[in-house]
């Protein structure tokens, strides 16, 4: 009974640390990221997650044609650098900001709708042995209709 209550009270604690960190990685977002949308209004979305150096993460996004487009990708600054690449259905790649001295952001519009594909990934510094970095990674979305 007293291992059932244990493991109970540390699966609570363990959604209490979770939920904490996703706040702290949104406010992240709010307080850092949205300014580097303007002048583009921001979808109303917040895509944030804890991500340790060396680890890859992916995002699908339907974005539609007549309209300009800004992407944001930003990690806390204890993070080495972000990495990310937009590829379309056929993996091609759209864009990568390694190309570009590691862009925070970048512009771009289509000619036709589609689903894009984002992979973030942390970059690595630390020497093997060493304890990697962690922290959050937030990546938003501005538009602007074309007139």
């Amino acid at each position: 009974m007293k291992a059932i209550r244990f493991i109970s009270i540390i699966s609570i604690l363990f959604l209490f640390f979770s939920a904490s960190v996703q706040a702290q990685c949104k406010a992240f977002a709010k307080k850092e990221c949205l300014p580097e949308l303007a002048p583009y209004t921001h979808d109303g979305n917040y895509h944030a997650a804890i991500l340790v150096e060396g680890e890859e993460a992916e995002l699908y996004k339907t974005f539609y044609s007549d309209m300009d487009y800004r992407v944001v990708v930003m990690g806390e600054g204890k993070l080495p650098a972000v990495e990310f690449k937009i590829m379309d259905e056929n993996k091609n790649i759209l864009y990568s900001n390694k190309d570009n001295n590691y862009a925070r952001s970048w512009d771009f519009k289509l000619e036709a709708s589609k689903q894009l594909k984002m992979v973030i990934k942390v970059s690595t510094f630390n020497k093997p042995g060493d304890v990697p970095a962690s922290g959050c990674v937030a990546i938003m979305f501005g538009f602007k209709v074309k007139k």
